[in-house]
C-alpha cells in the first residue's frame, strides 16, 4: 500500500466539484481494478499503486482549460513528487511512463507491464454499469445530446462521436481490443457483454418496440 501522506498528495488534486466522471471515486475504481489485475502477474506491485493514485492528477487542470493533456502534465508532475520522496528511480520512470501512456486518445503504448494493467484498470471503468453511467454523465456535462436518429455511428465522422450513444459504438464497445492483459480481457469482454445489452434495448425503447 502507498504510504498515507502520498495519497493524501493525490487525493488533493481531485475537488469534490469537478466532474463525476473523473473524479477521486474513478480512481478508487481503477486501484480496485488494478489490484485484481496485478495478482494474475509478476509486477512491481508498488509502482503500479503509485501509477494509479496519481494517473489522472492533472485532470480537473484539463477540463478548466489549464493544460492541454493532463496525461502529459501528470506524468511529469508525478515523476516531481515521487523524486521529491525518494522513490527509486526505476520506479518514478515505470510510473511516470504509465501515466503517459494510459490516455486512451494519445495512442502511446505501455512500455511496461505495470502500464498495461493502469491502461486495462482505467479502460475498463468505462465499460460495463459504470462506464454507461460515466458516458451519459459526461456527455452531459458538455451539452452533447444522448441520441440522435439523423446521426447514425455509421456517418458519424467524429472520432470519439457526436452523440453519447455514438461514443458507445466509436469508442466503449472497442475497448476490449485495446486490453494488454488477458484477466482484463476477460473482464472487458464481460463488462462489453453488459454495454451490448443496454444498446439493444436503447434502440428498442426509441424505435417504440419496447
Amino acid at each position: 500500500m502507498a504510504d498515507d501522506s502520498l495519497r493524501t498528495v493525490a487525493r488533493s488534486y481531485f475537488e469534490d466539484s469537478m466532474s463525476p466522471a473523473h473524479d477521486w471515486h474513478h480512481v478508487q475504481r481503477v486501484e480496485a481494478l488494478a489490484n485484481r489485475l496485478v495478482a494474475e502477474y509478476a509486477v512491481d506491485e508498488r509502482a503500479v499503486e503509485l501509477a494509479v493514485l496519481l494517473h489522472d492528477i492533472g485532470r480537473a487542470m484539463e477540463d478548466a482549460g489549464e493544460i492541454e493533456d493532463h496525461a502529459v502534465w501528470g506524468a511529469r508532475k508525478a515523476r516531481q513528487i515521487l523524486r521529491d520522496r525518494n522513490v527509486p528511480a526505476q520506479r518514478v520512470e515505470t510510473v511516470s511512463q504509465a501515466i503517459r501512456a494510459h490516455r486512451y486518445s494519445n495512442d502511446i503504448e505501455p512500455a511496461t507491464r505495470e502500464a498495461e494493467v493502469l491502461c486495462d484498470a482505467d479502460n475498463l471503468d468505462a465499460l460495463g454499469a459504470v462506464g454507461l453511467a460515466r458516458c451519459f454523465t459526461y456527455g452531459g456535462e458538455l451539452g452533447e445530446a444522448i441520441h440522435d436518429p439523423d446521426v447514425p455511428p455509421s456517418e458519424d465522422s467524429t472520432a470519439v462521436g457526436r452523440t453519447q450513444y455514438n461514443h458507445l459504438h466509436k469508442k466503449i464497445l472497442s475497448l476490449p481490443e485495446r486490453m494488454y492483459t488477458d484477466a482484463g480481457t476477460a473482464l472487458a469482454e464481460d463488462r462489453a457483454a453488459f454495454v451490448e445489452r443496454f444498446v439493444d434495448r436503447f434502440d428498442a425503447e426509441v424505435a417504440g418496440e419496447r
